[in-house]
């Protein structure tokens, strides 16, 4: 192409095109980009995920989650003294439980002494100014990975709802800060408030699961836990479809009329959609889990050579507090809270 010929680009400059907004004026340094940050991540937006054993100072590699372990009680502990050296707010606990301790409707969260509850009372007595969120379903006790009493193929709801009530009662009783029912069963919130307040724990709030996918991300959680062999079938008649965003402002909107002091959306990324939706409407405290599987995706792709795993870890956190998120549930959390101290 000779010069006769060549594409014009206009006579008119720069200043002229942009009406002299230059926005790349404010990009141009370190300090000018820091003095317009629209958002920040702090060490306080991180609730650390912490995986459960049975047994004492075991600790237990996650193969499909590089860098997470399941931690017997005593070592819960010391990693629960870590996370508040690091000023992580809470911890959420979850639990691996022995197979001889499961059975069909997952009895083992009625026992006082169960994994969670042991973990919560030594946590508590240790690091007493640490929040402690426990999950209250039933999955990691029943024999067939569900979240609910199993009847003829069925989940059946209303048996669930009360045994996760008195389920919640007894973890409140160990010390937990904060009940996260993860269940999906319809009317949980409003029994597990009514149990909660009739037992004296009205200073117990609750986090609800109030938009929980029925998702692929799930899968190394549940070998975290030890449910991904035992499943039968999947969660499609409690979780929600992946395609409904009208239906999780039903849910959220129905959890709070019922009692949840905050809410939550599982998993994280690929919801951010329905993060803002829920924060632009309800105006409540809003929570995200950034689930297994996400967390796995960049450590895989880290390991890789194909992403710089550290910048796509704050990146990815960064979304959450840009969608609206007051909090974040994250494996990620003291390997951020340290980056954040340094």
């Amino acid at each position: 192409m000779n010069k006769l010929n060549r594409p014009q680009t206009g006579s008119r400059s720069v200043d002229e095109i942009t009406g002299g907004r230059r926005l790349r004026r404010m990009r141009k340094a370190e300090w000018s980009r820091r003095l317009v940050q629209e958002t920040q991540l702090r060490t306080d937006d991180l609730i650390w995920p912490i995986f459960l054993a049975e047994g004492e100072g075991r600790e237990e590699k996650v193969d499909a989650m590089p860098g997470v372990f399941r931690y017997s009680v005593d070592l819960a502990v010391r990693q629960a003294e870590r996370a508040a050296k690091l000023g992580i707010p809470a911890l959420a606990t979850f639990p691996n439980v022995d197979g001889t301790r499961r059975d069909e409707s997952g009895s083992a969260i009625l026992d006082p002494d169960n994994l969670i509850n042991r973990a919560t009372r030594a946590i508590k007595e240790a690091v007493p100014e640490i929040g402690v969120i426990t999950d209250v379903a039933l999955d990691p006790f029943t024999s067939h990975g569900h979240d609910g009493i199993l009847r003829d193929g069925i989940i059946v709801n209303d048996e669930t709802v009360a045994q996760i009530a008195e389920g919640a009662v007894l973890q409140a009783a160990a010390g937990a800060d904060i009940i996260a029912p993860s269940d999906m069963m319809d009317g949980r919130i409003g029994a597990i408030r009514d149990a909660l307040d009739g037992n004296g724990f009205q200073d117990v709030a609750i986090m609800s699961y109030a938009t929980k996918f029925a998702s692929a991300f799930y899968g190394p959680y549940r070998e975290a836990i030890g449910t991904g062999g035992l499943l039968k079938g999947d969660k499609k008649t409690y979780y929600i479809d992946p395609s409904n965003s009208d239906e999780a402002l039903r849910e959220t909107e129905q959890d709070l009329a019922e009692g949840a002091d905050m809410v939550m959306v599982k998993p994280g990324l690929p919801y951010l959609d329905i993060i803002r939706r829920i924060k632009d409407t309800f105006s409540v405290p809003t929570f995200a889990y950034q689930v297994s599987g996400e967390y796995a995706m960049i450590k895989a792709a880290a390991a890789n050579g194909w992403i710089d795993g550290e910048i796509a870890m704050m990146e990815s956190l960064l979304a959450f507090k840009r969608a609206g998120c007051d909090g974040i549930l994250t494996y990620f959390a003291p390997e951020v809270a340290q980056k954040l101290r340094e």
